[in-house]
């Protein structure tokens, strides 16, 4: 099993898209590329929802006597999620350990085969989750989503701060305009860490109410860059 990149698709604050676009991307990425997409949000994942793949359960294969997951596939793209193993109805109430350990386990109990790229999409915050990925996997690359608006903008300092720690390549920011209002904030805030704006994404009912058939053109710009890194 190789992954020859992996992309970490983030953002301290919930609620900016990101795991719409980290779908959108990896549907994009998967017409040239043979993709997977680790949903690493335990407690709220979206991936096998955006997908709609919510009834389906992966397969347990067993392979070198090692019980495994056998990815979903949708939309050409290779899915595994907690949303896919638990219960839909019921919280995961886990501490710190308890989390590492499930995102371990999706990791690392999972046969990815072999891919050319495996898009994480993170979970909001900075937390153990973060550190668990950067341990276990550590990205290649990351890519930030963020919405003008000024709280979530200070928020993506937070990320920023963390993956230079972590020394995870942070590839850029793509501006994800989840509403139709016209926002008059611009990214002054992170200026001084020099960080490229990869993409404004404006507002899109496609996106808004995802459709895995439908590809928005937003996602071509992106898809480019990804083009070029593999």
């Amino acid at each position: 099993m190789t992954i020859k990149k992996i992309f970490a698709i983030a953002s301290a604050k919930g609620g900016v898209g990101k795991s719409s676009i980290t779908a959108g991307m990896a549907i994009e990425a998967a017409k040239n590329y043979k993709v997977g997409l680790l949903d690493a949000d335990i407690y709220g994942p979206n991936q096998h929802l955006l997908f709609e793949i919510d009834n389906t359960k992966p397969q347990i294969i067993k392979k070198n006597d090692k019980k495994l997951f056998k990815p979903v596939e949708a939309s050409g793209v290779l899915i595994n999620s907690m949303g896919l193993i638990l219960d839909s109805e019921k919280a995961a109430l886990w501490r710190g350990p308890m989390l590492s350990g499930a995102i371990k386990q999706l990791i690392h109990s999972t046969d990815w085969g072999n891919l050319d790229i495996l898009f994480v999409d993170m979970p909001p915050g900075t937390g153990d989750a973060y550190l668990t990925i950067a341990s276990e996997i550590k990205p290649n690359h990351s890519i930030l989503v963020s919405t003008p608006n000024k709280l979530a903008q200070h928020d993506l300092i937070r990320s920023i701060e963390l993956f230079n720690k972590l020394d995870i390549d942070i590839l850029g920011y793509i501006e994800n305009n989840i509403s139709d209002n016209k926002f008059t904030n611009d990214f002054d805030l992170i200026t001084k860490f020099k960080i490229k704006k990869l993409a404004t994404i404006d507002f899109s009912n496609d996106i808004y109410n995802f459709d895995p058939n439908k590809t928005h053109i937003s996602f071509k710009a992106i898809s480019s860059l990804i083009k070029s890194l593999v």
